[in-house]
């Protein structure tokens, strides 16, 4: 005989799972603004452009927008893009994440 479900465990994960993704889009989000520089807006003047955007139904406006995005990615993709030589699977050897010169070069 079959064992049957435990609906109520599963619903629980769920929305474990649910709520462990909201709070990686809040949290992403919150990097996005910093990366940005929009951190230097207050909430006011950030609230106001958001809304300004989403409410923006011009095509060629939210193109320009989402260009200017992906540029901005690409762009930071290349500067913070791992070095071939480089660990990105742990933590960094130095608490300051920075290494003296002599040990990037001799690791491999």
């Amino acid at each position: 005989m079959r064992k049957p479900r435990d609906f109520d465990a599963e619903l629980k994960a769920l929305g474990d799972k649910a709520r462990d993704l909201k709070s990686r889009k809040v949290q992403q989000l919150g990097e996005l603004v910093m990366a940005t520089g929009a951190d230097a807006l207050s909430a006011d003047e950030l609230a106001g452009a958001l809304i300004v955007l989403a409410e923006t139904k011009e095509a060629g406006k939210r193109e320009a927008w989402a260009r200017r995005g992906a540029a901005f990615f690409q762009s930071r993709a290349r500067r913070i893009a791992p070095k071939p030589d480089r660990n990105t699977e742990g933590p960094p050897a130095q608490p300051s994440g920075t290494q003296p010169a002599s040990s990037r070069k001799g690791a491999a």
